[in-house]
């Protein structure tokens, strides 16, 4: 097929995050930025098509990266606003609990939406919520990236350290190690996509000190170099998870 190439041109303003001048606009090709032009440039090759952009301004996408997909089904719940970090999570621990694979679709596209429309091309999202009938919630959220057209990296997070541990999250939101693994590995392997325009990569997550044991957070890791991909988690958020760590490890968040 011929290429598809546009000329955004004339922009009132273009933000090039270096010296080269873009006042003529830019040309993308199949989808990929392939000239900017100065003042009074025409393209390189013939456009099929041209949009007069003298009344916008170009901006690079933006870039999220942290996000909860799911929590947007809770945003703004009464009982929880204005609580501290633990409290906060210990009351929408049981309501998360709940979520299905139809209310995380939901949830997946309310938050892709919101972004895309706020000018955000790129997302990461931590997901680390897998309770019975939720094993596959990255499965679904993939769906809905691409439904939505944006890029994303998700994260496989992870909570093995419940309540009967000394843990934060309660027993039904917990999963053991070896699932952990085994499934960031099948996402892995099953979604991540490698190299230039990739739409879909896949990172692990541990979540944070208080919700997962060290082994799984070092065994995260070693998966993580032994892959190729990104590590992510939760770190020295507030004194509640600070508290958490002097008494448990006799270590500050950031202590090594």
């Amino acid at each position: 097929m011929p290429a598809t190439r546009i000329w955004l041109k004339n922009p009132l303003a273009v933000f090039t995050a270096n010296d080269l001048d873009a006042r003529g606009g830019l040309v993308i090709e199949d989808g990929v930025i392939t000239e900017l032009l100065a003042a009074g440039q025409q393209p390189s090759l013939p456009c099929t098509q041209s949009f007069d952009a003298r009344e916008h301004v170009l901006l690079p996408g933006l870039i999220n990266t942290h996000h909860h997909f799911y929590q947007t089904l809770t945003r703004a719940w009464a009982p929880v606003v204005n609580q501290p970090l633990f409290p906060w999570l210990k009351t929408l621990y049981p309501v998360w609990a709940r979520l299905t694979p139809e209310k995380l679709a939901v949830a997946s596209k309310v938050a892709l939406a919101e972004l895309l429309l706020s000018g955000c091309t790129t997302a990461a999202d931590h997901h680390y919520l897998f309770p019975d009938g939720l094993e596959h919630a990255i499965d679904v959220q993939v769906q809905s990236v691409r439904e939505l057209g944006m890029r994303a990296m998700l994260t496989r997070g992870s909570m093995s350290l419940g309540e009967a541990d000394g843990g934060l999250p309660p027993q039904q939101t917990v999963q053991q190690g070896e699932v952990i693994l085994a499934d960031s590995q099948r996402l892995i392997e099953t979604y991540h996509e490698r190299g230039d325009g990739a739409q879909i990569q896949i990172a692990l997550a541990p979540c944070s000190p208080f919700s997962v044991t060290p082994q799984i957070m070092a065994e995260s890791a070693a998966l993580a170099e032994k892959l190729d991909v990104r590590l992510h988690t939760h770190l020295a958020e507030t004194l509640d998870e600070e508290d958490f760590c002097l008494q448990r490890f006799g270590l500050r968040t950031v202590d090594s």
